[in-house]
């Protein structure tokens, strides 16, 4: 058994490395005064974190990334919920093939769903504008949301809902004060994490977002042609912002499913 652990613990330390490796990597580069990534390193600078932010398109990209990562989780967690109390809630026919579809989205790769968007929204004359990009990603994120949401509500005993009614609550009065209190840490937990999926994503927002670039394509244009240590310092600032909002996301689930 021991030895199973600790085999068990090399590979979990292995696979963490070698996923956490390259990210490290660039974030200590982040900080070197030498223009190249070489060996040794340089001196500590923060050169290469004042000449990006120093840029305005640097700042409207942030600006773009938080407004949509924003809006689209409120969408995404308003959706995710509503059909995860529909699945739990009702039966109706066709109630697999409604939840195949909600689901469907994270299964299309992300080129065609790209495409898709980009023909679709250019119908409504969307394309190139935030809102295309905040309904491309709240079509991406309310699936996740979904899935966080009804893992909560399978642990909330269904009699109480009927309880409220049968005390005189209308099914809005109880929805306000019976499920969604019990549900708030599985909704705070996937809007957090909706919003990380949103400020991320690159290949869709490629597709839809034209001129009003988010912070992910900004980053291919700099990097196109020449290697920029400025990549390594605004790429460090995303994946600190993304990997707050998993992480508190997380601590909110590990806490719901703890209670």
């Amino acid at each position: 058994m021991r030895i199973g652990s600790a085999i068990s613990w090399v590979y979990v330390a292995a696979l963490f490395a070698f996923v956490f490796a390259p990210i490290v990597t660039s974030m200590v580069f982040s900080f070197n005064s030498d223009r190249f990534p070489t060996v040794p390193l340089g001196e500590f600078t923060t050169h290469w974190y004042e000449t990006a932010f120093s840029r305005p398109e640097v700042w409207t990209a942030f600006r773009n990334s938080l407004i949509v990562a924003a809006s689209a989780a409120v969408f995404s967690t308003a959706l995710g919920f509503a059909t995860a109390y529909t699945d739990f809630r009702y039966g109706f026919r066709f109630k697999n093939a409604y939840l195949a579809l909600a689901l469907l989205p994270p299964t299309i790769p992300l080129v065609i769903l790209g495409l898709a968007m980009l023909a679709w929204l250019a119908r409504l004359g969307l394309s190139g504008t935030l809102p295309g990009i905040i309904i491309a990603h709240t079509v991406m994120g309310a699936p996740f949301a979904m899935a966080i949401c009804r893992l909560r509500l399978q642990q909330m005993d269904s009699a109480l809902e009927a309880a409220a009614w049968n005390l005189g609550a209308s099914p809005w009065r109880a929805m306000r004060t019976v499920v969604i209190p019990f549900c708030a840490p599985a909704i705070i937990s996937a809007y957090c994490l909706t919003a990380a999926v949103s400020f991320d994503e690159f290949i869709v927002a490629w597709f839809v977002s034209g001129l009003n670039k988010t912070v992910p394509v900004m980053i291919l244009e700099i990097l196109q042609g020449n290697v920029d240590p400025q990549i390594n310092a605004i790429g460090t600032v995303v994946f600190l912002t993304s990997m707050t909002l998993v992480i508190l996301a997380q601590l909110l689930i590990l806490r719901k499913t703890s209670s």
